[in-house]
């Protein structure tokens, strides 16, 4: 397509245009005609999908930021009272100093008109507002809050990771510790993908301490080990996720990563967490090139009554669909809007080009406030040439690393971290659905020496 023409196409998004005038067979047409070709455009009917309005309640305020140590979940919530009617209700305001979900409007059909794009509530039939009370609803489930994930945390990672701690801590303890028990010390470190630097840095400290000292004692070696493995994972990152509302407008967070890391699941996940927090989340599918991912995302979505934004169309342009869920957030007042994106490294050069337009045409309606990159753990150092990869599109503030009670290489988190100079923030730790976890660098720790 002529290079005016994308710039065009960027303008009319922005200005709302193309959501109102020119569909996405319309396009299609325009950009064959620009190239030469006679056919006709298609016919479109303009269309907008949603469900029976729903009546909100007052929610009881959670505890999850609260309850969590460390927890990286921004928690500053609006505590000004709220109107929590849906569409039509008569529902009274929230009561002083409560927070709740905010009213479920859609997008107007004048604004729908000619997309591909689809607002798709959550099928609902109840008359309550808040992840507890959907719990009442059949296919409505309350996601669990930060103590049960924190829990699964520390024991889940030290299945995966206990005999790499023990291992490191009968060989400083040994009492002997010549040349060839510090080279074992560190072939261990670097086996859990701790990372050349780190792991010298790390030894080079421990055999000062040790000689210095002078003691091998069990309990002071493990404390020592456990000082320096803190320090590596660096406590004073801000691990805090973007996801409070931003004056007149939702929060905005951009999901990326490679297929088969779980960047899907890891969004239907993260709005379970949010949820939790009693945030009003808005889902976009924007990753418009799988198969089903739209579908699976739905999915997640409906299981906790969240709306998401889609397209019908295999194929859709992703920053279309990306640009209308941001619109939906803004004109719903939603408190954080969730982008899932392709994720094709078979193709580097056009994922990335794609990745960046679909920042730059969402930037012309709301800021990204985050951007997080999914990771698989179990990949190891493969992870890092991903993650290096996806920095140069995107300014990534964030690391979500999937995967990690089925491996051993936990290291991972302080070489990423090294690399990109942002903090990893949440973890994922299986296959239930809320097996996503805030990363928290002490629990991590001990879960390794566990």
């Amino acid at each position: 397509m002529p290079f005016f023409l994308d710039e065009l196409y960027e303008q009319l998004i922005a200005g709302g245009l193309t959501v109102g005038l020119l569909g996405g067979g319309t396009w299609a047409w325009l950009r064959a005609k620009a190239g030469g070709a006679t056919q006709a455009p298609p016919e479109q009917e303009p269309r907008t999908t949603t469900r029976p309005p729903i009546e909100h309640t007052p929610a009881k305020r959670s505890t999850y930021g609260e309850r969590a140590k460390g927890a990286v979940i921004d928690t500053n919530r609006r505590t000004d009272p709220v109107t929590t009617a849906g569409p039509g209700t008569d529902a009274p305001a929230a009561g002083e100093g409560a927070t709740h979900l905010r009213e479920r409007s859609t997008i107007p059909p004048e604004r729908m008109g000619g997309t591909d794009a689809e607002v798709l509530e959550p099928e609902v039939d109840g008359t309550t507002g808040t992840p507890a009370d959907y719990a009442r609803e059949p296919g409505v489930e309350v996601p669990d809050e930060a103590q049960g994930r924190l829990h699964r945390l520390r024991s889940r990672l030290s299945r995966s990771n206990n005999a790499v701690g023990q291992a490191l801590l009968k060989l400083l303890s040994s009492g002997d510790l010549d040349e060839e028990a510090w080279e074992e010390v560190e072939d261990t470190l670097l086996a859990v993908d701790l990372g050349v630097e780190a792991t010298t840095e790390l030894v080079d400290n421990l055999r000062t301490r040790v000689r210095v000292e002078n003691t091998t004692d069990p309990d002071v070696v493990r404390g020592w080990l456990r000082e320096e493995l803190v320090r590596l994972v660096d406590p004073t990152m801000d691990r805090g996720i973007a996801a409070t509302r931003q004056g007149d407008r939702p929060s905005v967070v951009l999901v990326v990563g490679v297929n088969g890391t779980g960047k899907t699941t890891t969004v239907g996940k993260l709005a379970r967490v949010l949820v939790a927090e009693e945030k009003d989340v808005v889902l976009g599918a924007a990753d418009t090139f799988r198969a089903a991912a739209a579908d699976q995302l739905q999915t997640w979505g409906e299981r906790v009554g969240v709306r998401t934004v889609r397209s019908e169309k295999e194929g859709a342009d992703p920053a279309s669909v990306a640009f209308d869920a941001v619109a939906q957030g803004v004109d719903s007042e939603a408190d954080v809007v969730l982008l899932d994106t392709a994720g094709r490294l078979h193709n580097k050069a056009g994922l990335m080009d794609e990745l960046a337009k679909v920042k730059r045409v969402v930037e012309k309606r709301s800021r990204i406030d985050e951007v997080l990159l999914v990771l698989d753990a179990t990949t190891g150092q493969n992870g890092m040439k991903q993650a290096e990869v996806f920095a140069q599109a995107v300014d990534v503030t964030g690391i979500v690393l999937t995967k990690m009670d089925g491996t051993a290489r936990g290291g991972i988190v302080v070489a990423v971290q090294r690399a990109l100079g942002v903090p990893v923030k949440l973890v994922g730790l299986g296959e239930g659905p809320d097996d996503l976890a805030p990363f928290v660098a002490e629990d991590f720790v001990d879960a390794l020496l566990d």
